[in-house]
C-alpha cells in the first residue's frame, strides 16, 4: 500500500522547512514504522524506495520545482533504479535519508539517495527520473530553464555514465510471447 499519510506529512513539513537550491542535498529524518517491516522485524527492501520517494517529494517542494510543475501541468515518473543494501534497519530505528539531484543527460535527471543510521550507510540508490506532460517527456533543458538554472547538471560523473551505458545494453523484452 502506498504511504499516503507519510506523503501528506512530508509535503506539509516541507512547506515549513527552509528553501533549498536544486544544487543542495536534502535531508529528512525517519523512523522505521510497523507498516515498514518485514517478517524479520526490519525495514522491507521495497520500503527503502518508498522513503526515497518521500525524500524526492520533500526535495521538489523545498527547491521550488513542485510549484514549477503545477504551473506547467507537469508530472514526474521514475524510469529506473539501482539500489544497494548494506545494513539492516530494525523496527523503530531512526535513520537519515539524503537526496541529491546529481546531473542529467537531456532526458533523465539522476538522483542519488543514501540511507544512514548510527553514522553508517545502510543503502544507496541511483534513480533516473523524468518530467512528464500530456505531450510526453519534457526535455531537461526546458525544466532547468523553468527552474532558473539553465546550465545545471550537464557534467555526468563517470560512475553514473557507466550505469547509463550498462542500462542501454540491457535487453528489453520484445513482443515475443512469454512461455
Amino acid at each position: 500500500m502506498y504511504p499516503y499519510l507519510k506523503l501528506i506529512a512530508t509535503l506539509v513539513k516541507a512547506r515549513f522547512r527552509g528553501r533549498l537550491t536544486p544544487q543542495q542535498s536534502n535531508v529528512i529524518h525517519c523512523r522505521v514504522g510497523l507498516s515498514d517491516i518485514d517478517p524479520f522485524g526490519e525495514l522491507n527492501h521495497a520500503r527503502y524506495l518508498n522513503y526515497m520517494e518521500l525524500g524526492r517529494w520533500d526535495y521538489v517542494v523545498r527547491s521550488g520545482f513542485f510549484g514549477v510543475m503545477r504551473k506547467n501541468g507537469w508530472g514526474v515518473a521514475v524510469g529506473g533504479a539501482s539500489i544497494r543494501y548494506r545494513r539492516r534497519l530494525a523496527f523503530l530505528q531512526k535513520f537519515t535519508l539524503t537526496s541529491e539531484m546529481l546531473c542529467h543527460d537531456g532526458r533523465w535527471i539522476y538522483f542519488l539517495h543514501e540511507v544512514h543510521a548510527r553514522g553508517k550507510i545502510c543503502a544507496s540508490a541511483l534513480l533516473k527520473v523524468c518530467t512528464t506532460s500530456k505531450q510526453g517527456l519534457v526535455p531537461v533543458p526546458i525544466v532547468a530553464e523553468a527552474m532558473g538554472m539553465p546550465d545545471w547538471g550537464t557534467q555526468i560523473p563517470d560512475w553514473v555514465q557507466a550505469w547509463i551505458d550498462a542500462e542501454g545494453q540491457r535487453p528489453w523484452p520484445g513482443s515475443e510471447s512469454i512461455q
